[in-house]
């Protein structure tokens, strides 16, 4: 059965800077906008992300400056622009155009260094340039070269970054890519663009649905937003086949529903020895998925706690976006959800509790007979082949995420970031 994907694009424009102890403060306000989709991305072979929800962030790049609109996404490392036009891509950057950019050459330090982005080795090309594929685990690919080139934010002094100049690649979704010139890495690796740019610290505030949100580079200090709790990221020194150790990860430690704590070992959320079973907190996916036993212990409890007060959809052939198999059958003329039990998330030291909408997604266009089927906003990571705990941006929506990269840990609290926008003075 063809799956529908719910994709939303979180357009990023320049507002106001804001001083703080490092240096100015970047605010960027967000705006939300459902894209129509197209087939889903197929099943991933390892843990990484579905890149099936994108935050877009306008900057210049070259001399003189080209605008290009990218892809913000703290699973990544590897920034990278489209440097060749084609049909399905408008957006892209000309490197023949910019009398600052500099491609990489194979004996540069930067094209034979393996990270977490470049697994494998670089080559070079017939120019004797660095040559690089950057695969992702939707089965997407980008090949280009490296180079370097000077990124400009309005306000801020221009900043040489390494990057990727790709002219070839494949997509998931070219409606989604039509609409962006590439990708900012945002994770802890040496290339991403936070590391690079050496920024200590950012934030972001996603709202629900149309509303706007707010993006923070830098330090923020509001006497509205709540005391954050904070949850260390994990830090694993050796290498293991299994665990991304660029990631935002922290540690999950149980999962209740309203009052009742699933009655599973803490140890079933830790990483294995092959490091599968990290838990990482991720913008560029959707929803978010469970390891297969913390999954159905989650399923049945949610089960047994709805069933006075919805309806399953019962249809075993069923499942939505390949992960999620527990759907409702769900009567508009009804005056909408009823009120359901909260899931909450418990990490150490923080916690996050999803609640009321954001439990449920609508599935686009599917009605049964005058009902419309919603699903549980939790997914098998098995039946995506993920060997990981990915909590995706659908449930930090009105949360305040922070990523310390300088105490190495993450910070959030419940705020509504309409709300959050207002007060940092950011509009559209």
């Amino acid at each position: 059965m063809a799956s529908f994907y719910l994709f939303l694009i979180y357009n990023l424009f320049f507002s106001s800077f804001f001083n703080s102890i490092y240096s100015k403060t970047l605010i960027l306000p967000l705006k939300i906008q459902q894209i129509p989709s197209g087939s889903g991305p197929k099943p991933p072979n390892k843990l990484s992300f579905n890149h099936n929800v994108s935050l877009t962030v306008a900057l210049a790049v070259g001399t003189p400056p080209q605008q290009v609109v990218v892809v913000l996404d703290t699973g990544s490392e590897l920034t990278w622009l489209r440097c060749k036009q084609t049909p399905t891509t408008p957006l892209w950057f000309d490197p023949l155009n910019s009398t600052s950019y500099n491609p990489v050459v194979c004996s540069h330090p930067t094209c034979t260094t393996r990270t977490r982005d470049l697994i494998l080795p670089a080559s070079c090309d017939p120019k004797n340039l660095c040559h690089v594929i950057v695969s992702y685990a939707d089965a997407t690919s980008v090949e280009g070269n490296l180079a370097i080139d000077t990124f400009r934010f309005a306000g801020f002094d221009p900043t040489r970054i390494v990057f990727g100049c790709m002219d070839t690649g494949s997509s998931s979704d070219p409606d989604e890519d039509s609409k962006s010139t590439g990708l900012l890495g945002m994770n802890r690796g040496s290339l991403s663009f936070v590391t690079q740019m050496g920024y200590p610290k950012f934030s972001y505030c996603i709202s629900g649905r149309d509303s706007t949100g707010v993006l923070v580079f830098g330090e923020v200090n509001v006497s509205w937003l709540e005391p954050l709790n904070y949850t260390p990221l994990v830090n694993i020194s050796t290498p293991l086949p299994y665990f991304d150790r660029v990631a935002y990860t922290v540690q999950l430690e149980g999962i209740k529903v309203s009052e009742t704590v699933l009655g599973l070992p803490k140890s079933i959320y830790e990483p294995d020895h092959t490091g599968a079973g990290q838990t990482m907190v991720d913008s560029g996916t959707q929803f978010t998925f469970l390891l297969g036993p913390v999954y159905t212990a989650l399923r049945n409890e949610y089960l047994n706690q709805t069933k006075a007060v919805l309806r399953v959809y019962e249809d075993p052939d069923f499942v939505f976006q390949g992960a999620m198999d527990l759907c409702y059958r769900i009567d508009p003329t009804r005056g909408g959800l009823p009120v359901l039990p909260s899931v909450t998330m418990m990490f150490r030291g923080a916690q996050m509790s999803v609640s009321g909408e954001k439990l449920l997604v609508r599935v686009p266009g599917l009605i049964k007979g005058n009902d419309e089927i919603h699903c549980f906003t939790f997914g098998n990571s098995d039946l995506l082949g993920i060997e990981a705990y990915v909590i995706g941006h659908h449930h930090q929506q009105n949360m305040w995420m922070e990523f310390d990269l300088a105490n190495s840990r993450v910070g959030l609290a419940e705020v509504r970031c309409d709300l959050a926008s207002q007060n940092l003075g950011v509009g559209l």
